[in-house]
């Protein structure tokens, strides 16, 4: 009798092997767990970064402490902390879902790290979710320390934490897709001045540090279309005068969200 060779893709008897043979299984892995691995990449990458780090946490803790420890701008009745906590809160998201984001995004797009990740078995839409995840995770991170340093100062917050929350979310979408578009569209270079410019120009005339009030009649109007004085108007109203969920705010917040993350979509080139 001739002995039979053994084919190493079958098992005994020449039969094809049963499922778990190979470990691990051949293929992609669910998308779910692939957005989960790119946000803690991402997350990893944005919290590794000295320049992003003095950006998204420094300089508003700086900005905090200081306006409040030191009588420079009238903010008018009650404690200045009261007054700069919700705004100092609203320029941390703007920080890491715009200014952040769109340089972090640029440079990936410049270096060709979009177009190598979008030929991955990550579908495009969820390498944006995993990066919007990740400004999430960093924006827990920001408000968790602000909420200390301002507590510690003296800040008495009021009002609803999901009216809260709500401004959040629509203020990180407006701004996540305002700078998504610009890291879309613009060379790196471009998009880390504009990027910087913008945060400057919106510290400023934004309601953040100084009121509103301060302003002429007729900017008041224009930069109340703004996301940042949306943002911190709204933030301001719930937490130091306690009021419920400012819809006008959030009409605002939203309808720069649908323009942004719509153009964006549009737009967005990755390579």
């Amino acid at each position: 009798m001739t002995p039979t060779a053994t084919d190493p893709r079958r098992g005994s008897g020449g039969r094809p092997p049963g499922a778990g043979t190979f470990t691990p299984a051949p293929g992609a892995a669910p998308v779910s767990r692939m957005i989960l691995a790119q946000t803690a990449l991402e997350t990893r990458m944005l919290l590794r970064n000295g320049e992003q780090l003095l950006l998204t946490v420094i300089i508003p803790a700086l900005l905090l402490v200081l306006f409040s420890a030191v009588d420079i701008v009238d903010t008018g009745a009650g404690k200045s902390v009261d007054f700069l906590a919700p705004g100092i809160l609203a320029l941390a998201v703007m920080s890491t879902a715009f200014t952040g984001q769109a340089i972090a995004t640029g440079f990936d797009r410049r270096y060709g790290v979009l177009k190598r990740l979008g030929s991955s078995p990550l579908p495009r839409w969820a390498l944006m979710a995993a990066k919007t995840l990740s400004v999430l995770v960093t924006e827990v991170l920001q408000i968790a320390l602000l909420t200390v340093i301002a507590l510690a100062l003296g800040w008495s917050p009021h009002g609803d934490p999901l009216a809260v929350a709500a401004l959040v979310l629509l203020g990180t979408a407006a701004f996540s897709g305002l700078g998504l578009l610009m890291a879309g569209t613009l060379k790196a270079e471009a998009t880390l001045a504009a990027a910087n410019l913008v945060f400057l120009l919106l510290l400023v005339g934004g309601g953040v540090i100084v009121p509103m009030e301060k302003f002429p009649e007729g900017v008041q109007s224009v930069l109340g279309l703004l996301p940042i004085s949306a943002l911190s108007d709204g933030l301001r109203a719930v937490l130091q005068g306690g009021a419920g969920l400012p819809w006008g705010d959030a009409a605002v917040l939203a309808a720069w969200a649908v323009l942004g993350l719509g153009a964006a979509a549009k737009l967005f080139r990755w390579e």
